[in-house]
């Protein structure tokens, strides 16, 4: 299961590298168009040059931001082909298109009674979701893997091979969204419960809910505990009243404790992280650590948007994504009794912070700054010491290769003997169940390993073999691994 779990983490590196560079496009817009986030109020105005600019980067960063949920089909469906084929990205899309179509609003509420307001509608408006998205790439890439070979009868040739993959995934989202037409409401109607009931709690409440808030982030499902604290569901509206000029006074509670705990975090909590992330990278795989989530925690600092360094190791390291939501919570909790009050329109950035300060809810917004060094401490010493002590595969520190393997030289530079060597030395293309590859290292499964012979393999001039598992075998080739790699599949098809 883990192996699988690391697999989609992997997939999901290339759509999640897009994401950086927009959200720090829509928190500069935001700086420069703060109309556009908060309406004409406080004096900011909807006119003027850097309005114009401002908003224009908005759109062009939001184009993607909003949906992320998309790009992770595309992603996860090309990322978890055997063979990285686009025929299984196109029947990921085929997958996601059939059910947020079959899920929508529109379609649901023809079928059962769906009223609007509701939980359950509520559920279904927000269906086009990273979960569903995630699922479409997996539906994508499982029907790819399994049907890319198929054989029909002699009227049906034509669609045989790679043109049925789309059809059969198609075909295997309606089941899905027949299942998720019951499911889907019941489990969103739940965590509203849920939500409802811990807002009793007061400060524990708030952190309760802060960490229920990541803990769902991968599924889609924290918009049903978002639309109780933020919106007007159960008659809060936190984020509303904030931003509507109201202050403690006028509400049943401290306005803002819903939103304040999340800047200390995402500010300074997801920096320190990202940190704690590159100093235990692998020495030749710092470079890309910074690359990945050092653009991803700028991005968390100046608008709020974590999704890219969230799903950069959610999935390589859960366990740390777990301790990641407690210390949400925990720092939630222990803003709301500190007292630091403030809001967000979009998310918990600087840009937010900045504009939010001006309302008459916001309280004691200088504490940023030591909430903000403590959240970088705590979360740094934290994340170093989970990666380092239980040696978690976060970006950098996958089991991929080895400083001394990437100075490795192929013995025979003819790409397509060295492939054909190695095949031969596996048992054949009838052996093979999955291909993949890292900077230095051929990953395949096998199904039988009896089969394998190791000095075959070796005749073919590679520096090394590994097994690390009873179907798995790594071929140590060098930085050439991806000539190779090309020239193996086309000989396993």
């Amino acid at each position: 299961m883990m192996k699988y779990l690391q697999k989609l983490g992997k997939a999901l590196m290339l759509p999640v590298a897009c994401l950086p560079i927009c959200g720090i496009l829509m928190g500069i817009g935001y700086a420069l168009a703060p109309a556009a986030m908060a309406g004409e109020v406080n004096g900011y105005v909807a006119s003027g040059t850097a309005y114009t600019i401002g908003f224009f980067l908005i759109k062009a960063g939001s184009a993607l931001i909003d949906n992320m949920a998309l790009l992770f089909v595309i992603g996860v469906g090309v990322g978890m082909a055997d063979d990285n084929d686009g025929t299984a990205a196109l029947a990921a899309l085929a997958s996601w298109l059939m059910m947020t179509t079959l899920l929508s609003t529109g379609v649901v509420g023809t079928l059962m009674n769906l009223e609007e307001g509701t939980a359950k509608f509520i559920a279904f408006q927000k269906i086009e979701n990273p979960f569903i998205g995630i699922l479409a790439g997996i539906i994508g890439a499982t029907c790819y893997n399994k049907f890319k070979g198929t054989k029909l009868p002699n009227f049906l040739a034509f669609f045989s091979g790679k043109r049925c993959v789309a059809i059969i995934a198609g075909v295997v989202s309606i089941v899905v969204s027949a299942i998720l037409l019951f499911v889907w409401p019941i489990i969103f109607g739940g965590l509203v419960s849920i939500g409802q009931s811990i807002v009793k709690l007061d400060a524990i409440g708030a952190g309760i809910y802060a960490f229920l808030n990541r803990l769902l982030i991968p599924t889609g499902l924290h918009h049903a505990l978002n639309n109780v604290f933020w919106f007007d569901t159960i008659g809060l509206g936190d984020l509303q009243k904030f931003w509507a000029g109201m202050t403690s006074a006028d509400v049943d509670w401290s306005l803002g404790m819903y939103m304040s705990g999340f800047f200390p975090c995402m500010m300074f909590g997801v920096p320190g992280a990202a940190l704690a992330m590159v100093h235990t990278a692998k020495s030749n795989k710092k470079k890309v650590a910074i690359g990945l989530v050092g653009s991803a925690a700028f991005c968390a600092f100046l608008c709020g948007v974590t999704e890219p360094f969230e799903f950069a190791f959610m999935f390589l390291a859960p366990g740390l994504y777990v301790v990641y939501a407690l210390l949400y919570g925990i720092f939630v909790t222990v803003t709301t009794l500190l007292g630091f009050r403030a809001g967000f329109s979009f998310s918990a950035g600087a840009t937010d912070l900045i504009f939010s300060a001006s309302l008459p809810a916001a309280e004691k917004t200088w504490m940023i700054i030591p909430l903000g060094i403590a959240a970088f401490i705590i979360f740094y010493v934290v994340f170093r010491f989970a990666i380092t002590k239980f040696n978690l595969k976060t970006p950098g520190r996958e089991d991929d290769d080895t400083t001394d393997e990437t100075k490795v030289v192929l013995a025979n530079n003819d790409f397509t003997e060295v492939a054909r060597i190695v095949l031969e030395g596996l048992g054949g293309k009838e052996n093979i169940t999955s291909i993949d590859n890292c900077i230095t290292r051929l990953r395949l499964e096998i199904k039988d390993n009896t089969l394998v012979d190791e000095k075959v393999i070796k005749s073919a001039g590679v520096a090394g073999i590994i097994r690390p598992g009873k179907t798995s075998v790594q071929v140590i080739i060098g930085t050439q691994v991806q000539h190779v790699a090309d020239e193996f599949k086309k000989l396993c098809k």
